[in-house]
């Protein structure tokens, strides 16, 4: 029997939603699998069974030539992020009998690199905090919205989900609410962060207010709430001017706040917490970028850590033997 791609997208869609994947993942994936099933009436294919290996392969290869709006490379990460929407629903279609053949191991994912994630030294931080222009009511809203990204590392899609009454001054903690998973967790933000959020809601957030039912904390000028997209152009170009040599947005906050928090002392499993990470093996990615606390231990305890006084007369004199031709020999 033979099932059209485009009716199936479209059942999909409406699978996930009854499943209570976040909007985000049914976002993604929509626009992920939209461009496949695209792809494939441009060649010819509207139906399952119409699906084959070399097909698939074609397709692979189209999203490896692929061009931004910028006009660089589809990144392999997101070459990645596209095949894994197409094999969670190959999966689906599979499952429901509504595909033939095993059209999941027909796809080839692309190996990812191992990256370390960028962050920003505490100095940095503030040097794109002090780039808010305060005279202004965006400038007040902005330096309130990257104090509580620095300050409690949650996610943009958390930040963008923040209601006013999610904030406990007196506890002094955030409530997440449908975070990544769908869970909920509490975090702590600082006294600073809460200064800022409380000077925005008093002095700014009512006269961008477009409906007085609106509980979302951070709004854009127009009153509505952020688009993904426009908190990352928003604090990427606070980044970029502060920090040129450092690509990032929303994300860097999160991996700046967990691993200073860890050169500062602080024990893997509460920033494992504040995270909302499943695994602790997620958060230990950062204790890679956090070497800071790690020299000082090496400093202190390795016996050949320090340059002791007799090796340094020891190299002067070879530098000296060095420089008149003779030869060097230290014991």
């Amino acid at each position: 029997m033979q099932h059209n791609l485009q009716h199936l997208l479209e059942a999909y869609g409406h699978q996930l939603t009854i499943q209570r994947f976040s909007e985000n993942t049914i976002h993604t994936r929509t626009i992920h699998l939209r461009m496949f099933v695209g792809w494939c009436q441009s060649h010819g294919i509207a139906e399952t069974d119409h699906l084959s290996p070399t097909a698939l392969g074609e397709y692979q290869a189209h999203l490896a030539a692929k061009r931004t709006k910028c006009g660089t490379p589809l990144c392999v990460s997101s070459q990645h992020s596209y095949l894994i929407s197409l094999r969670s629903w190959f999966r689906w279609l599979m499952k429901e009998g509504l595909a033939s053949g095993d059209l999941e191991n027909y796809l080839t994912l692309p190996k990812l690199g191992y990256r370390l994630p960028r962050f920003l030294t505490a100095a940095e931080i503030e040097r794109v905090l002090s780039g808010c222009r305060l005279g202004t009511r965006t400038g007040i809203r902005d330096r309130a919205l990257l104090e509580t990204l620095y300050s409690s590392g949650i996610r943009r899609t958390e930040l963008l989900r923040l209601k006013v009454h999610d904030i406990d001054w007196h506890k002094e903690l955030l409530t997440i609410r449908m975070g990544k998973g769908r869970k909920d967790r509490v975090v702590p933000v600082g006294e600073r962060a809460l200064a800022w959020i409380d000077r925005y809601l008093w002095e700014v957030r009512p006269r961008l207010l477009a409906s007085p039912d609106s509980d979302t904390a951070f709004l854009t000028r127009t009153g509505r709430p952020f688009t993904p997209n426009h908190l990352s152009l928003l604090t990427k170009r606070y980044i970029q001017r502060a920090v040129p040599h450092i690509e990032g947005a929303c994300h860097i906050f999160r991996h700046s706040m967990a691993t200073l928090m860890l050169e500062g002392g602080a024990d893997i499993r509460y920033i494992q917490q504040m995270l909302g990470h499943t695994k602790l093996s997620t958060t230990q990615i950062h204790t890679h970028v956090s070497v800071t606390a790690l020299k000082e231990v090496h400093t202190r305890t390795h016996p050949a850590a320090r340059l002791r006084a007799f090796t340094k007369e020891a190299l002067q004199s070879g530098s000296a033997a060095k420089r008149h031709n003779a030869p060097m020999t230290i014991t």
